[in-house]
């Protein structure tokens, strides 16, 4: 049985498990249930239209399967249900995560045209070797056609993030199989693997990222989603991506509440851009790390034409590309100016690196008015665990906020935690009280400030010794190099204090509003009225309802 120790939950893991459960590297791959046997499935494509096919490539250790697919919205609706399908176990490379698994197709279906858009769990039981049912779940989006969909918003899913993080394989964008000794995260990863157990389906008490528990002095960090996932079998990463940690909550919260929601990929940001003038409002939530330079192009274009965007997400940090009609996803990172073919080419704009490196040249604040690399960590690791866990509010008088009771000074979704684990910002400057962007900051024309909290891009303590630190100050030194070609102490002491904030901005003929932090949808999942309300304020201004 699971106890409390010092506020956290104590799964019984030795120090050394709790170590390896932060530091190591573990992931799924084929035959890891052993003789108990396993059910895996993939799609070829994360999203598909009313009327297509899909086909299900599967290994499962049952000869024969049992198929449920159900609707996850604010009701559960099954809608479809069959018995005694064929299966069987199929060979896996050894780098699938990288090029893809290249199983057979073992069941096919074809969407009916009445099915309407959003998330389908697909359940898959069978007998295992043992005489033990086994399970597997995958999913897919049915995404709407183009053409005008009055009244209606369009929740666009995290799926470059999805990819990034799968760990299904052993290798995504973090860590790895690749490099001289096969420990090296992969610049190129495949969508045409099993998503990560905890991606699909997850129990309501899993923990999230950010730090409930009240820390005592001098602490060594704790980290209790990645503790739950080694004792329970689940991905490391499932708490900082995938349907069921993120997109999942706004889009049932959003039915629930009486709003007509369509969903689809970023691939149709990618490949569909016109999908998105059928729409007065488009949402992004969670955390939304990962786009294209094309799917950027969708939004601005949208939006300078009229649309309005809602981002209730955080950490837009990173520029990918995709390769192979989509179904490669390509990010080196980190080592992108060493790396990167693109890099070394006259154009280097398309260089798969953070947004704000020079190369690249197009900070994510001209999109959404803010940057990860101004922002980042928040309330987990030794990154501010004891720091605000609601947005300080600097402006309640905005129309956002009306209806809220909200004061100057106030805290919104301190009681959900809804400023978290990372964050998007701004250089500012404090004038009479009140937050400013800076003339140097990229912000956009027009950008107000209506709150801010502060963020950490370094772990830092004078009294817990960096041994026990997981991120230390890597990524202040990154982004020292982005903007000074140097991570010299001096330049990291300039660029360690980070912030995140909400915003709002007019945008040609559009409009955006952004709350960046990842952690928004938290305020969602755990009914918290003030972040409802703000959320209902922002979707009904931007689809014409009273507010």
């Amino acid at each position: 049985m699971a106890k409390q120790t010092a506020g956290f939950v104590d799964h019984g893991l030795t120090p050394e498990q709790m170590r390896e459960a932060v530091r190591g590297h573990y992931y799924e791959y084929p035959g890891m249930d052993g003789e108990k046997g396993e059910i895996w499935c993939y799609t070829r494509r994360y999203a598909y239209p009313a009327g297509a096919r899909v086909d299900l490539h599967i290994s499962s250790s049952a000869p024969l399967i049992d198929l449920e697919i159900a609707r996850d919205g604010a009701v559960e609706t099954v809608v479809c249900t069959q018995s005694n399908i064929p299966a069987r176990w199929q060979e896996t490379p050894e780098d699938c995560s990288i090029g893809g698994c290249g199983w057979e197709v073992a069941h096919s279906i074809t969407i009916p045209q009445d099915w309407p858009s959003g998330a389908y769990r697909v359940t898959l039981r069978g007998t295992g070797p043992t005489g033990e049912e086994i399970v597997g779940y995958h999913m897919f989006i049915v995404h709407p056609l183009p053409g005008a969909k009055p009244g209606r918003m369009l929740q666009v899913a995290a799926t470059g993030t999805w990819t990034a993080y799968n760990t299904w394989g052993g290798s995504n964008h973090y860590q790895g199989l690749t490099g001289p000794g096969k420990n090296k995260y992969s610049p190129i990863v495949s969508i045409e693997r099993p998503l990560a157990r905890g991606f699909v389906m997850l129990p309501p008490d899993a923990p999230r990222v950010p730090l409930e528990p009240s820390i005592p002095p001098a602490m060594i960090p704790r980290y209790p989603h990645m503790e739950w996932a080694y004792a329970t079998g689940h991905s490391r990463k499932y708490a900082s991506s995938g349907w069921a940690s993120y997109d999942s909550h706004f889009f049932r919260w959003a039915e629930r509440q009486g709003y007509a929601v369509d969903f689809a990929s970023q691939h149709e940001l990618h490949f569909m851009p016109e999908l998105l003038e059928a729409y007065d409002c488009v949402v992004f939530v969670g955390h939304d790390e990962y786009w294209t330079w094309e799917m950027r192009d969708a939004v601005e274009s949208y939006v300078a034409r009229g649309g309005r965007v809602a981002r209730f997400a955080g950490n837009f940090m990173w520029q990918s590309r995709l390769e192979d009609e989509g179904a490669r996803h390509v990010c080196y990172k980190y080592r992108a100016r060493d790396e990167d073919p693109v890099y070394r080419a006259a154009d280097r704009s398309r260089t798969s690196g953070a947004w704000e490196d020079p190369h690249i040249g197009r900070p994510g604040a001209r999109t959404f008015g803010l940057n990860a690399t101004n922002g980042l960590y928040a309330g987990w690791g030794g990154c501010a665990p004891r720091g605000t866990r609601g947005f300080p509010v600097y402006r309640p008088e905005h129309w956002a906020f009306a209806g809220t009771g909200l004061y100057y000074g106030d805290q919104l979704g301190v009681d959900s935690h809804v400023y978290g684990y990372e964050v998007d910002g701004l250089d500012y400057i404090i004038r009479n009280g009140l937050p400013e962007a800076t003339p140097d900051s990229g912000a956009p024309e027009g950008l107000q400030i209506l709150a801010l909290g502060l963020s950490s891009l370094k772990e830092e303590s004078a009294d817990v010794p960096a041994e026990h630190r997981f991120m230390g100050d890597a990524d202040a030194r990154f982004v020292a190099r982005l903007r000074f070609g140097s991570d010299d102490a001096e330049y990291v002491e300039r660029v360690k204090r980070g912030c995140g904030m909400i915003v709002n901005f007019p945008m040609g003929k559009g409009e955006v509003f952004h709350a960046g932090s990842c952690e928004w949808i938290a305020g969602l999942l755990k009914e918290d009225p003030m972040v409802e309300k703000v959320t209902m304020n922002v979707l009904n201004k931007y689809l014409r309802k009273p507010v």
